[in-house]
């Protein structure tokens, strides 16, 4: 019923005409500029070319989605309003799906590997009375599955998102993009940034659709210590600049879900003493410490490097970002620590908002103006779906902008990102929850209820607490946590007071049931999939929906349902010279055009229908491949047949499978997804499936191919 309510919390969707709003500038209110005086109207200027694609915001999301639309073709270039890229580490789990689309950047998945600390350091969740005290559970969180790529040709990594940004930039510098600081704008035309630019320190303060023709954004900026503003135009507009997203404020885009979950301070800080201390000690990702004097979760970026970031509850008003100066805070850590350290350096304290909420819709203005990433959904930090999700939202969006922009798909095509993206959101806001609330076990077992907490505080706030003086508030408030941590004393929790024996039973019970904090979901993770959108289901399908979420982890189970990511498993392609090659049935897939793979066993009427899905696609306009799996029995004698059988095209490939021998059952692809040889997949270039057909190919397969590639790409079937 919870989830059913949390759900319903999206319904009720209506649309926004699309008209020119403003977000208040420093530029503007300098200037003392009304959001009329502001707009423009008109044409916004397009007598020329508008750049395909502006987006705006440079984090991950943003990174990602410029150089997947590069690799397609598009042209696009970023605007950011920060004037450097953040050094705040931030997100730092990177799991199996969002690791698969980068492997498909140039080998930026092994660059993740390679830099990110080994997984021994991080595999961990440790909960403690202080970093030198004792040590209340552990929790291991990979498995030996995890290890073995069964499922997946890569394994999730630990690696912060400023070292992502800087490798996200570094690979678009390879892909010719510039760099260009708000002081550094010579040859920068006023009405249209040039393809592969990444501008810092420009906001997009409003955006005008008053043109058929494009999509005017005006950007302010500082230049020579004035604000100044200039308009771009653009085909379409993506808005990927997080959380406060000026975008989707400006398109006047509501959120649904839950509000203020909890208000937190982010400390961002260095000790090569304590990263040495937890490298011999103990080892681990998180830290979740309790004790008397306070209680925080400290994140390890890097125990080598000596970096970290700790969050803290915070409770405004009564405390207020000065009760956080960094002096203070290292007052905290070392409390938290359980010692002094020889070498702390406060970096950065920020606070924040937890929230649980998805856009009302992903698309305006009759689709050229789009969001995605944290400004369509805000998660809790639980589980990591934040930056996963928003960099799986690109992936999907990438190729379907493309399509669009190559005039291969009507713009209604986008609709299908929205169908399909949001459903995966709701569901990943439900699961953070989830885990976030189960978090909250942990300190309830150990009698430091989160809810209590909260509703003191909300008493002093707002119930009879409100009349008093702030600083008598902020005195019953203290008393009352210290009361509270209290419950941590080493005199009360300990096996032999039975309050404290009883407690700690129940928090080992939390552990040994996986009911604490999770750090993978291999099912939610690699078994998402899209029930509506650029796919056509099953006509008898039995097939159902992913469970709804539980908060604990569940195995992937392969599918090849459609709409679902195509499964995993390693094949063996051999070349004309002869030569052997090992890859990832993912691999298998294009991710530089907008190309189809059709699956296909070695039998007359599946060539049939790869002859016809050559012909097709080319009547599409798109880019079709055929893979033809052969069994692992066979031997090396299938390289002719498909030569013969698929002539004159020659845009596929002859693969063997190669079974896991650490399985002892081990599946051939066919009963791996669990069809017969007889059927075929047709995959689309984000690797998701967008038709099949399980045991036979029924019927004329030039039509078949025809309304399948029809209704993938959004285009009315001509008849013929």
């Amino acid at each position: 019923m919870a989830v059913a309510r949390f759900l319903k919390l999206y319904n009720g969707l209506f649309d926004i005409g699309c008209r020119t709003k403003l977000y208040p500038s420093p530029c503007s209110r300098a200037r003392g500029l009304s959001a009329s005086a502001s707009t423009s109207g008109g044409d916004g200027g397009c007598d020329g070319a508008p750049l395909p694609v502006l987006i705006v915001g440079a984090g991950p999301v943003g990174l990602v989605l410029s150089i997947l639309l590069t690799k397609l073709g598009v042209k696009c270039a970023v605007v950011e309003k920060n004037k450097t890229f953040s050094s705040h580490p931030q997100a730092h789990f990177i799991n199996n799906r969002t690791m698969e689309v980068f492997r498909k950047m140039n080998g930026l998945a092994e660059e993740i590997q390679k830099f990110q600390p080994p997984v021994n350091l991080w595999r961990k969740f440790i909960y403690c009375s202080s970093l030198t005290g004792s040590v209340l559970g552990t929790v291991d969180h990979m498995q030996p599955q995890d290890f073995e790529k069964v499922v997946s040709p890569v394994s999730v990594a630990h690696f912060s998102q400023y070292k992502l940004t800087r490798l996200l930039v570094e690979h678009l510098k390879k892909l010719n993009f510039q760099i260009r600081e708000a002081d550094n704008l010579e040859g920068l035309d006023c009405e249209a940034p040039r393809a592969r630019e990444i501008l810092m320190g420009h906001e997009c303060i409003s955006i005008d659709t008053t043109s058929n023709q494009c999509v005017t954004a005006t950007v302010s900026y500082i230049e020579g210590g004035k604000c100044k503003e200039r308009k771009f135009r653009c085909s379409t507009l993506v808005g990927v600049d997080g959380a406060g997203s000026s975008v989707r404020r400006l398109l006047g885009i509501s959120l649904r879900g839950e509000k203020d979950l909890q208000k937190l301070v982010s400390v961002h800080f260095l000790s090569k003493d304590l990263g040495q201390h937890l490298l011999r000690e103990r080892s681990g990702m998180l830290y979740f410490i309790f004790n008397t004097e306070a209680i925080g979760v400290l994140v390890a970026h890097d125990l080598e490097q000596g970096e970290f970031v700790l969050q803290m509850p915070f409770y405004p008003p009564q405390q207020n970002v000065q009760d956080f100066k960094p002096k203070i805070c290292e007052k905290m850590i070392f409390k938290l620590v359980g010692r002094e350290l020889l070498d702390i350096d406060v970096i950065e304290v920020k606070p924040w908002v937890m929230h649980a909420e998805v856009a009302e819709k992903y698309l305006s203005c009759d689709n050229r103006v789009i969001i995605a990433g944290d400004a369509a959904h805000r998660f809790p930090p639980a589980g990591g779906f934040g930056m996963n999700t928003g960099i799986q939202d690109a992936h999907n969006l990438a190729w379907k902008l493309a399509s669009v922009l190559k005039g291969i798909s009507p713009s209604s095509f986008l609709h299908t990102y929205e169908a399909e993206r949001k459903p995966v959101a709701i569901f990943n806001t439900t699961l953070s929850v989830q885990n976030f609330k189960a978090a909250m076990a942990v300190p309830a077992a150990l009698g430091l209820d989160p809810a209590v907490a909260n509703s003191v505080h909300r008493v002093v706030s707002d119930g009879f607490g409100s009349i008093l003086p702030s600083e008598v508030q902020k005195a019953i408030l203290d008393g009352a946590f210290s009361l509270g941590r209290a419950q941590l004393s080493t005199f009360l929790l300990n096996e032999s007071n039975p309050l404290g024996s009883s407690r700690l039973a129940k928090l080992k019970r939390i552990f040994d049931e996986g009911k604490s904090l999770q750090l993978q979901f291999p099912a939610e993770d690699l078994g998402f999939r899209y029930l509506d959108g650029a796919l056509i289901p099953d006509v008898d399908s039995t097939s159902v929906p992913l469970p709804l979420p539980t908060g604990r982890r569940r195995d992937y189970i392969p599918s090849a349902d459609p709409g679902s990511r195509l499964p995993h498993m390693n094949v063996r392609v051999w070349s004309d010279s002869g030569k052997e090659e090992k890859m990832s049935t993912l691999d298998l897939v294009c991710g530089d055009k907008i190309e189809f793979l059709l699956i296909i066993a070695p039998i007359k009427d599946s060539y049939n229908l790869a002859r016809a899905a050559f012909k097709v696609a080319e009547e599409f306009r798109v880019s079709a491949r055929v893979c033809v799996v052969w069994p692992l029995e066979v031997g090396h004698a299938f390289r002719e047949g498909s030569k013969v059988a698929l002539a004159p095209w020659e845009n596929y490939l002859d693969v063997q499978e190669v079974r896991n021998p650490s399985i002892s059952s081990s599946s051939s692809w066919w009963e791996l997804c669990r069809m017969t040889d007889r059927g075929a997949i047709l995959v689309r270039p984000d690797e998701h499936i967008a038709w099949r057909v399980k045991s036979e190919i029924i019927g004329d397969p030039i039509l078949e191919m025809r309304k399948s590639f029809s209704a993938v790409l959004g285009v009315k079937l001509k008849a013929v």
